[in-house]
């Protein structure tokens, strides 16, 4: 059972997709059907929605998740009526989303069901807590796509797996390009120029002092790159910034960066919305960017396989993504067929 045993050292994990279709929820049952079944107790849920059985984009058809006896999982109520499974409910939150409150319920048969609530990241944070503390999770697993990026952030859940497949590329060159570049990402090294992460600002872009203390370049969630000064930065070890770090920010504090050998803090890769072609031009000219929160990625499923019809060469899809990625890349459905 591939990467298995190695979630369940986790209290927590995320299953991300890098785009749409590309087997997270495959992946996602496959994980759910090989976790002890008595003894052990699993949680799930999802921030998005996911589950459903048609694509509402392609119109094709898409696998559904299926929970067993004794799995908690948490839900819309709309979803929560339409649930092909008898369940005990537990709770009913005071939130609403647009599809009714989350309901948090215990299956007593086992069958399927559509996941969806949780509106933001903060409410999804604390149904992990409570599946643990309350109602004795052993392990929770979100649900999840790159689009709802903020999911995978090791603030949210300890560990991740990493969705990917044809329905990217029909390339394979092109699909190990695009998913070696998130990894990159998901594997940015922890600073350790900072001496308290604990309390860092989550509004501005701050300086790093030689003793690893902050001061403040720019405050507030808004700001214009041109009030970052040279000056402002002068004899600074690092740059944080508590926001989003995009290829227009990069450009502009490139040079500041690389002439002062400055590094570049984010709060995790989440907050990384460079392009490859930014990130690896900033790298190669000696750039460093750090976070404060390293994202431990267990494995990467392939999903060969497009909705489009096409299907890539497995095997060779899988061996090309391991040597790029310098980890386990598994097939799911070529697992289940070998089994």
């Amino acid at each position: 059972m591939p990467f298995v045993q190695e979630i369940m050292s986790y209290r927590s994990i995320s299953v991300v997709g890098l785009g749409k279709n590309t087997g997270k929820t495959e992946c996602l049952n496959y994980i759910l059907n090989r976790l002890p079944a008595e003894g052990y107790t699993v949680a799930v849920s999802s921030a998005g929605i996911d589950g459903e059985g048609v694509d509402q984009v392609t119109g094709t058809s898409k696998p559904e998740i299926f929970l067993r006896e004794g799995t908690l999982f948490a839900t819309s109520e709309k979803h929560y009526r339409e649930r092909q499974l008898i369940s005990e409910l537990l709770e009913i939150s005071n939130r609403k989303t647009s599809l009714g409150r989350v309901v948090t319920a215990r299956a007593i048969t086992g069958g399927k069901s559509q996941l969806s609530g949780h509106p933001t990241t903060q409410s999804l944070k604390r149904w992990i807590e409570r599946a643990s503390k309350i109602y004795g999770a052993n392990l929770t697993i979100i649900d999840g796509a790159l689009s709802r990026v903020s999911i995978a952030s090791p603030a949210v859940t300890e560990a991740l797996l990493l969705a990917t497949g044809a329905a990217l590329s029909a390339n394979i060159d092109n699909l190990v390009f695009r998913t070696s570049h998130m990894v990159s990402l998901i594997k940015l090294e922890k600073t350790t120029l900072l001496n308290d992460c604990g309390s860092i600002p989550e509004r501005g872009i701050w300086g790093v002092n030689s003793e690893g203390e902050l001061y403040s370049i720019v405050e507030g969630g808004v700001f214009s790159f041109s009030s970052i000064h040279p000056q402002a930065i002068e004899g600074a070890s690092a740059v944080f910034i508590s926001g989003a770090l995009t290829d227009r920010f990069l450009n502009h504090i490139r040079s500041l960066c690389l002439d002062n050998d400055i590094e570049l803090i984010i709060r995790d890769f989440t907050k990384a919305f460079i392009s490859p072609q930014v990130f690896s031009s900033f790298q190669r000219a000696g750039g460093k960017i750090k976070v404060l929160d390293k994202s431990r990625l267990i494995a990467v499923c392939a999903n060969p396989v497009s909705p489009e019809g096409y299907i890539l060469d497995s095997k060779r899809l899988c061996n090309k993504l391991s040597e790029t990625l310098d980890l386990p890349v598994y097939d799911i459905r070529r697992i289940n067929d070998e089994a």
